[in-house]
């Protein structure tokens, strides 16, 4: 499960505090930090909404972007069993590991749901 609301094209994380009693959320993927709370869904959810349409208006107002840039490049630590084994797998299909690498993220975002499926059952 993913603890998340969308709103627009905005999305963002939801937890919920015990001690004090109150959800919270941050938007994701912009530049500046937005973060929300209320006492039940709906004070959250409209929190939410309410701080999207504010920030938006914010940035027109200031003439920015509200989105994230992303540059296309990062790096990716992993083992290095799995560094060679993928590098195995690009050689032998005759792509570069860049190659390998952008398929394996594609495959993963055009099949999010069932990765999500996968994540529950592995987490127990």
């Amino acid at each position: 499960m993913i603890d998340s609301l969308k709103h627009q094209d905005y999305s963002a994380t939801v937890h919920y505090s015990a001690d004090d009693e109150v959800f919270f959320g941050k938007v994701m993927g912009i530049n500046d930090l937005i973060t929300f709370e209320g006492t039940s869904v709906a004070e959250l959810k409209e929190a939410f909404q309410e701080a999207i349409e504010d920030y938006l208006e914010t940035c027109k107002s200031l003439g920015k972007s509200p989105d994230k840039t992303y540059k296309g490049v990062f790096n990716v630590r992993v083992p290095a069993v799995l560094h060679q084994k993928a590098a195995m797998i690009a050689l032998q299909h005759h792509m570069t590991l860049n190659d390998f690498v952008k398929t394996a993220l594609v495959y993963a975002v055009e099949h999010e749901s069932a990765i999500n499926v996968e994540l529950q059952i592995s987490n127990g």
